[in-house]
Formats: C-alpha cells, sequence, structure tokens
C-alpha cells in the first residue's frame, strides 16, 4: 500500500490532501455531504478577534474557468468558533488547522494564543492577505518585513504547525518564502488568489460591490505551479500548493513541482467530495505506478527540458 502521510513539526496528517480556508466552512456545515475524517487535514475558515460581517454583495461572480470572490473575511469570530464550533471538530479523526486573518499584528497574536490553548487546534495557518489598518489598508502580505514580522511574533507564542498563505500579488514570491522560513515558520502555503474582476457590460457596473476581488479556480492553476515552483527553488520548508486543483493528477503536478501537500478550494463548491476523491485518486495513481511512497513525487520535476526542436524553428 502506498504511504500517503506527512508530518508537520509534530503532527501527522493522513494524505496530503487538504481543505483550503473558506471553501469548507468550519466542517460541520458540510457533514452530510463528505466524510471529513478521509482528508489529511481541515483548514478553517479564516477566524478574527470580533466577528466580522465583510463585504456587502455582490460578493461573489463566476468567471470562465473560476471564480471571483471579495467575501471580506466575514466570520463568526474566534470566541464563537471555540464555543461553538470547535467541539464538533475535536470529533474528527483529521487534522484541524486554524485559520488566522488580523488588521494588526496584535490581533494575529491575541487570536492565536487564545486557540493555542485548545488541544482540538493542531495548527494555524496565517493568512498575511489582510489590510493593516495601522498602514492605510496596505496588505500584510505585500510587504515583506511585515510578513516576517508576523512570523516572528507568532513563532514565539505557539509549538504547534506554522503556516504562512503567501500572496501572488507580488513581483517575486520567492522572497517572500525566504523571509518567513528565517523567522520561523514551518510552511508556507500558495497561492491565495489573484486580484482579477468582473463587469457586467448591459449595467456597465461591476459585479462585485468591491469592484475587484479575488481569482481563484482552475483558471489560476499555471500561475500557481510556477510560484510554488518558485518557492521551491528558494526554501526547504515544505509548501503547500493551492490552486484550481481539481483532480489526482493536478495534485500531482503541484508534488512534482516542489510541493509536500495540496488544498482544494474552489472544487469543493462544484463537489463538496472532491478533496476526498482527490485523495483517492493520488494514492490508487501512485499504486499503479509502483510508488510507495507519495514523498517521491515531490519535487521529482524533470525541468531539464529538451530545446533542440525549438531551437530548429529559430
Amino acid at each position: 500500500m502506498t504511504k500517503t502521510s506527512f508530518r508537520l513539526r509534530d503532527v501527522e496528517f493522513k494524505n496530503r490532501v487538504l481543505v483550503a480556508s473558506g471553501t469548507f466552512g468550519y466542517g460541520d456545515e458540510l457533514k452530510d455531504l463528505v466524510d471529513v475524517n478521509m482528508l489529511g487535514g481541515m483548514i478553517t475558515k479564516s477566524l478574527s478577534w470580533k466577528p466580522r460581517d465583510g463585504n456587502p454583495p455582490g460578493r461573489i461572480a463566476e468567471t470562465t474557468g473560476g471564480m471571483l470572490n471579495s467575501i471580506g473575511l466575514a466570520n463568526i469570530g474566534v470566541h464563537h468558533f471555540v464555543k461553538d464550533k470547535l467541539p464538533y471538530l475535536k470529533t474528527l479523526n483529521t487534522v484541524v488547522i486554524a485559520n488566522i486573518a488580523a488588521s494588526s499584528i496584535d490581533e494575529y497574536c491575541d487570536v492565536l494564543s487564545l486557540l493555542d490553548q485548545e488541544e482540538a487546534v493542531d495548527g494555524f495557518e496565517i493568512n498575511v492577505s489582510c489590510p493593516n489598518v495601522k498602514e492605510g489598508g496596505l496588505s500584510f502580505g505585500t510587504d515583506c518585513d511585515a510578513t516576517a514580522e508576523i512570523t516572528s511574533r507568532l513563532r514565539r507564542l505557539t509549538e504547534k504547525p506554522l503556516i504562512i498563505k503567501l500572496t501572488p500579488n507580488v513581483t517575486h514570491v520567492s522572497e517572500f518564502a525566504k523571509a518567513v522560513a528565517r523567522a520561523g515558520a514551518d510552511a508556507v502555503s500558495l497561492i491565495n488568489t489573484v486580484i482579477g474582476m468582473a463587469v457586467d457590460v448591459k449595467t456597465r457596473k461591476p459585479k462585485l460591490s468591491t469592484v475587484t476581488g479575488g481569482l481563484s479556480g482552475p483558471a489560476i492553476k499555471p500561475i500557481a505551479l510556477a510560484k510554488v515552483y518558485e518557492a521551491a527553488q528558494s526554501v526547504d520548508i515544505p509548501i503547500i500548493g493551492i490552486g484550481g486543483i481539481a483532480s489526482a493528477e493536478d495534485a500531482l503536478e503541484f508534488l512534482l513541482v516542489g510541493a509536500s501537500a495540496v488544498q482544494i478550494g474552489t472544487m469543493n463548491y462544484v463537489d463538496p467530495s472532491a478533496s476526498a476523491k482527490i485523495a483517492q485518486g493520488m494514492a490508487e495513481f501512485a499504486a499503479r505506478n509502483k510508488v510507495d511512497d507519495l514523498a517521491e513525487f515531490v519535487g521529482a520535476l524533470d525541468a531539464n527540458v529538451e530545446f533542440s526542436v525549438l531551437q530548429s524553428w529559430l
């Protein structure tokens, strides 16, 4: 039987497929549609210190090969989560990663410190694509120094796995990956959504109330693969690949370019059981090809491309 598990710090994931934050609620919403215990891990919807209403509608727009969202980090707040959502998560036989979003470094620290006391929370993913209210709304994730400072501050507060979720909306994502690795991150997850917009030609208005939003889905997979590959050339810590994964083959592509695991996001809206099917499909592909451990795929891309045919046309 093919080995599918991997470890981050002292936490073992039964397989290399997790569900992305914001696409699977807090776990209990989909319990009648999918066996969550088949997942390697579940990443919660983002949590802030106080509840957030998020942006006004419209907040979602379908696009060719994907979707735009401008939810605005709407969430129930960390206290409500601990009281009303964590009891269900405690019953699961899968890793639970809490995603944290905040408007200041102190808020990140406060939320993590509260959750770190909860045994059912196995680790943290930090969403740095949040507006820094002290710096005029500039996203933390586009400021390398701020991202490193968040990582360093949070590292001192927990012994649990610390994953930093990076934005693709920067010039060199590898610089951010190196910065958080030096600051103590156990892993990075990438990519977060790509900035995009959609327009209604009948009304001559944008389809999102915020005009622009985050593009996800199959349309961004080539971008995500390139960003994961770039980061993998720069850091030794594990990378969790995200972006347009819709099949086991898609997931294996991310492993080949350097990801140790993947997250499934938009496909959860198409088929809530997609993540479990992808995890099973990866194991079956490996078994058919007599691969004993999915770790053999990680970083195994043969990038020595033969250019002789191309050159003959030049």
